[in-house]
Formats: C-alpha cells, sequence, structure tokens
C-alpha cells in the first residue's frame, strides 16, 4: 500500500505543480477566456495548486512534520471540488470527470497517509528509539 501511495502522491504532485505552475505562465487574455473566474484568483489558486503538489511530497520525503502531507492532499482535494463545481455549468459533466478522479485520488492518498501507513519519524529520533531498545 505505500508504494502505490508513493506513487500517487509523485503523479499527483506533478500534476498539481505543473497546473499552478500553467497558471502564471499562460497570458491573463486566455486564462479568463476558458473560465468565469478573475485572473487574480486563478493565479491564487495556481499558488495553492503549486504549494499543495509539494506538500504532498515533500513533508513525507524528508520526514519534516509528516502530518502535512495528509493535510495538503485533504486541501487539495476541497480545490478539486471547486473545479468540478466550475466545470459542470462551463464545460459539461464529462470535462468535470477529469477533476473528479483527481480529488478521489487525492482524497484516497489523504486517507492512506492518515489511517493507513505509519508516520515516518525522524532520523534522529529514529536512532534515539534505536538506542533505547538496546
Amino acid at each position: 500500500m505505500n508504494k502505490l501511495l508513493w506513487v500517487l502522491q509523485v503523479l499527483l504532485a506533478v500534476l498539481f505543480v505543473f497546473s499552478g505552475v500553467m497558471k502564471f505562465v499562460t497570458p491573463a487574455e486566455q486564462l479568463t477566456a476558458q473560465s468565469s473566474l478573475s485572473v487574480s484568483f486563478l493565479r491564487f489558486i495556481g499558488v495553492c495548486e503549486i504549494l499543495g503538489g509539494l506538500g504532498l511530497v515533500l513533508p513525507w520525503l524528508l520526514r519534516i512534520r509528516p502530518g502535512l502531507t495528509p493535510l495538503a492532499a485533504a486541501l487539495l482535494v476541497i480545490i478539486m471540488v471547486g473545479a468540478v463545481v466550475t466545470t459542470v455549468p462551463t464545460m459539461g459533466a464529462a470535462a468535470a470527470s477529469i477533476p473528479l478522479v483527481v480529488g478521489l485520488l487525492t482524497a484516497f492518498v489523504a486517507w492512506g497517509r492518515w489511517r493507513l501507513t505509519p508516520r515516518p519519524t525522524a532520523p534522529r529520533r529514529q536512532a534515539e528509539a534505536t538506542q533505547r531498545a538496546v
């Protein structure tokens, strides 16, 4: 299960970071042509996606505040709910299936890291625990 969660985390992180960066490099006219939302709000969502994408991988990988990984995933689920809600009226239900699936996969990562896998311990704490056990 841990390997599956890692694969999903990395793939979702790449997807969210790419999506967030695209919200910055896309000209404002093209960005607002695709959505009724303002440019500044879309760029704010881009920042959230970049930070969330990094949060899916880095805390768990570096073992620094690993509880931030499921939190980042849960907050990205909220963004995906908003994406589904805004996509249905403008592009239809078929187009909304993509953010729906991404949101479900992100929710699985959040649940998996909260409930299924034990939190990694910091290397120093791990060494201290090993010394106490000996």
